[in-house]
């Protein structure tokens, strides 16, 4: 009996930006639709923050805000996983895993690169410049070089004034 071969995984991270969903958006037109059998199998990331990296330098009452901030987090996470499986299900891709990990996002999605042995990630790019880039740091960049695979950068087009 011969047996399929695997499809390769492909790995996009979300989160809570336009980017991220124009990312998300680009690619499931451009790999998954109208296919029936698409070439990939998707993983949705979104890296949630640790309540204390939100807090920052604990302080008094530190202990007694953690779990509403923990709180309010989880709930942002749900809210960019439920728009994701929208998009999702609006480009009628149903078969998609979802996964939310506390952490660092550059950690979170290279890790998810290596637990799924994806063959690609696709980041949204926030246009930063080089000045913000160099104080926020980029994600997408990091990526671009720790990522055991290729990474492809989407960029929502500039509109024009």
């Amino acid at each position: 009996m011969a047996t399929t071969p695997e499809r390769k995984v492909m790995v996009v991270a979300i989160d809570e930006s336009e980017h991220s969903a124009y990312a998300l958006n680009w690619t499931l037109c451009h790999f998954f639709t109208p296919m029936p059998s698409p070439l990939f199998k998707l993983v949705l990331v979104h890296a949630k923050p640790y309540a204390t990296s939100a807090l920052g330098i604990p302080g008094p009452g530190f202990a007694e805000v953690l779990p509403i901030v923990d709180g309010d987090l989880k709930k942002k996470a749900a809210k960019v996983v439920e728009k994701a499986k929208e998009i999702c299900r609006k480009k009628s891709v149903t078969d998609v895993e979802v996964e939310v990990t506390e952490g660092d996002p550059r950690n979170v999605i290279c890790e998810a690169v290596d637990k799924h042995h994806a063959s690609l990630l696709v980041v949204g790019s926030h246009g930063y410049g080089a000045i913000k880039r160099a104080v926020l740091g980029s994600i997408s960049d990091y990526c671009a070089h720790h990522a055991a695979c290729t990474v492809m950068i989407v960029k929502k087009p500039k509109t024009k004034h």
